[in-house]
């Protein structure tokens, strides 16, 4: 495994309400760093602050205070435009709600964000699309739209979705949370594969001990700081 962070937050602080009598400080100065080809599971109470770190980390906020790289980049100075190519072209979702578009097939759902990049379809998106149904074991619903696919399918479309730029880094938010245990397992075990095959790094929130015992080490964030891991969780 390379040396190189693909993640690094340094005293990342996170204020809601900013200047008002109700403003409150969810993130406490963070200090985490991840791995190329890491697979960290995040865990902590419901309310900790682990919805707000993985915004942060996804770019889809910005910290109130602190230092935040992505892929070598230096972010906090990056204007909106910049966060918007770095964010697509590096990041990808799975959340625990699937956000597909129902009345799009499944191979649409996957092409997406190869379409917002591109701002045309092709062949080649297609068939990219396809590959990665493949992948996850869907191409005979391929056509099929995804409102009318089961929960752990339509989470497979979504894991397909988040890999269709091929991503360094891998955000999942409870992404087994909604599942039953066979359906939950089997998008683990996805996530674990590319990881694994692609070495991309994964940050994953969870509930569930035993798949976060599955993942290469495990931290705590409780009340908005990281506390370390769990009683018999693994770290590195």
């Amino acid at each position: 495994m390379s040396s190189e962070p693909v993640v690094q937050l340094r005293g990342v602080r996170k204020s809601f309400n900013l200047g008002a009598p109700n403003e409150t400080e969810v993130l406490h100065g963070i200090d985490l760093t991840l791995q190329r080809g890491e697979f960290c599971a995040v865990m902590g109470p419901s309310g900790s602050g682990k919805s707000t770190l993985l915004n942060i980390v996804g770019l889809l906020d910005r910290p109130t205070q602190g230092l935040l790289s992505v892929c070598g980049e230096e972010t906090t100075t990056l204007d909106d435009a910049a966060l918007t190519r770095l964010r697509g072209h590096s990041i990808g979702f799975v959340f625990q709600f699937h956000n597909l578009l129902g009345a799009f097939t499944a191979l649409e759902n996957v092409m997406m964000p190869m379409l917002g990049d591109a701002g045309f379809p092709s062949i080649a998106m297609a068939a990219r699309a396809a590959d990665l149904l493949d992948r996850v074991g869907l191409s005979p619903w391929r056509d099929q739209p995804s409102s009318q696919l089961s929960g752990g399918q339509q989470q497979r479309v979504a894991l397909a979705r988040a890999l269709a730029m091929n991503p360094a880094l891998l955000l999942a938010d409870e992404p087994t949370g909604n599942l039953d245990t066979h359906s939950a397992n089997a998008v683990f075990d996805l996530l674990r594969q590319v990881n694994r095959e692609q070495g991309t790094s994964v940050l994953f929130v969870t509930h569930n001990p035993s798949l976060a015992g599955r993942c290469d080490k495990t931290i705590m964030v409780v009340d908005g700081l990281v506390v370390g891991p769990p009683p018999g969780a693994l770290a590195s």
